[in-house]
């Protein structure tokens, strides 16, 4: 497969996408153009190209995609009903290379990827199948690095460490496997640096493997001498059981979907939430220790005080 030169972020103003930006211009290795949306905002590098497109529709984004290898998506929540456009778009532009909006949990488990949580990224994935089979110049890549590591601890998510009052998922003693934003950024520049490698299939990444307890441990390390309340512990069977139960009865919230995420995140290993074989190597990702680990919620607790 030819190298890719030409890279098209979509959704690079987010918490996720200003990272992999960074990544991409940082490298040195790609001419990056942004799309965003004519309501936008939001100022990029003077180095990288900014075109405007209507992400709803197909002509709008084909035409912002012309003339580019690769484009890289970090839509949020949001915008991921809307995916397939884009995917759409790129095979009309002659894209070599798509990264869909995944990032996050192995949606390759059956049972996580049959969560409702999901479904619009496992309809990204059958279009993303079917294009690449119609059209085999046009390639895929479905990058999961499980839980972000700086953003959940920084959003209390992994951790309630701003009141002291940790939820652990099941036992609290299970490792999971976490990823900061820079490294996924990291990983997306391995990505299309090895393009026969990683075409049309998942990707794997992580820093490290951790458990909340041993988050709860560093915190205490860092911030000795406070009062933490004992960890209130939640199933994540009931907790997915629940979930489950509120769609049936037509609720659909922020939490119900949550529940389904936490289960995945933190359930036993058929859900995939350690990863036991990753890219690391081949995308130059070297992981983090737990010092590292220390570093952040140091960084954090002290910052916040």
């Amino acid at each position: 497969m030819a190298a890719i030169k030409n890279v098209a972020i979509v959704g690079a103003s987010g918490s996720l996408g200003m990272p992999v930006l960074n990544a991409l211009v940082k490298s040195g290795k790609f001419h990056v153009t942004v799309v965003k949306r004519p309501s936008s905002v939001a100022s990029f590098p003077d180095s990288v190209t900014v075109r405007t497109a209507d992400l709803s529709s197909v002509d709008s984004v084909t035409a912002a995609f012309e003339g580019q290898d690769a484009v890289v998506s970090t839509i949020g929540t949001a915008g991921l009903p809307a995916q397939n456009v884009l995917v759409e778009a790129a095979v009309a532009a002659n894209v070599k290379r798509f990264l869909p909006s995944d990032f996050g949990s192995d949606i390759a488990k059956p049972k996580t990827g049959a969560m409702p949580v999901f479904k619009f990224k496992t309809a990204t994935h059958k279009a993303l199948r079917e294009a690449a089979a119609a059209k085999p110049d046009f390639t895929y890549t479905l990058v999961c690095n499980n839980a972000f590591l700086d953003y959940g601890l920084e959003k209390n998510m992994l951790l309630n460490w701003k009141e002291r009052k940790p939820k652990f998922f099941d036992s609290g003693k299970s490792l999971f496997s976490a990823t900061t934003l820079d490294t996924v950024g990291q990983a997306v520049v391995g990505i299309l640096s090895h393009p026969e490698e990683t075409k049309n299939r998942f990707v794997y990444v992580k820093d490290i493997d951790i458990s909340q307890n041993q988050l709860l441990e560093i915190a205490k390390k860092v911030d000795p001498g406070q009062t933490w309340e004992a960890p209130i512990l939640v199933d994540t069977a009931a907790l997915e059981k629940s979930s489950y139960e509120s769609l049936a009865k037509g609720v659909v919230n922020p939490p119900v979907m949550m529940g389904f995420l936490f289960r995945a995140l933190f359930g036993p290993p058929e859900y995939g939430g350690r990863f036991t074989e990753t890219d690391n190597e081949l995308l130059g990702v070297k992981g983090k220790t737990e010092a590292d680990v220390e570093a952040m919620l140091e960084s954090l607790i002290h910052g916040s005080k």
